[in-house]
């Protein structure tokens, strides 16, 4: 299950990294391997193996590798982001360096990319549980009584 060479390439386009030297494909591979999605038809990336203890993850043979190549490319202009976070703007010799520009710069992609990722849905769990609605001897919305 891993990430294509178009795939690599495409976040490599998105990130800006047009070469290995900062970024090898290797790297880039990992980072879309981070961000698996549920495929065309609705098979998740790994199954739960609760026969075990703790349960483990088990690849899931059916899958077919799909990735958010969104989310990718936002944590890469994240990261470079974090590189140039201590820059800072000064004078010097008659000119004006806004060298925190690019910091700003860079979060502005991260972010444009991670408003584009796959959403996402989590379900929450109530704990502990209500008590059953049937306990209750009263109904919401009937008129109270003297009205």
């Amino acid at each position: 299950m891993a990430a294509t060479a178009a795939q690599i390439a495409e976040v490599r386009s998105m990130a800006a990294e047009p070469t290995e030297d900062t970024y090898t494909d290797e790297a880039i591979r990992a980072y879309i391997e981070g961000y698996p999605l549920l495929d065309e038809r609705g098979e998740v990336p790994y199954i739960w193996d609760t026969s075990t203890d703790p349960p483990t993850q088990d690849e899931n043979e059916d899958w077919i590798p799909t990735y958010d190549l969104n989310a990718a490319a936002a944590k890469i202009w994240q990261e470079k982001a974090a590189v140039v976070a201590q820059d800072f703007d000064f004078q010097a010799d008659g000119g004006a360096f806004s060298r925190s520009k690019k910091f700003d710069q860079y979060m502005r992609m991260a972010s444009h990319y991670r408003a584009r990722r796959a959403p996402a849905t989590h379900t929450l769990h109530v704990y502990p549980k209500p008590a059953a609605a049937d306990a209750h001897d009263w109904i919401a919305n009937l008129p109270e009584e003297g009205d």
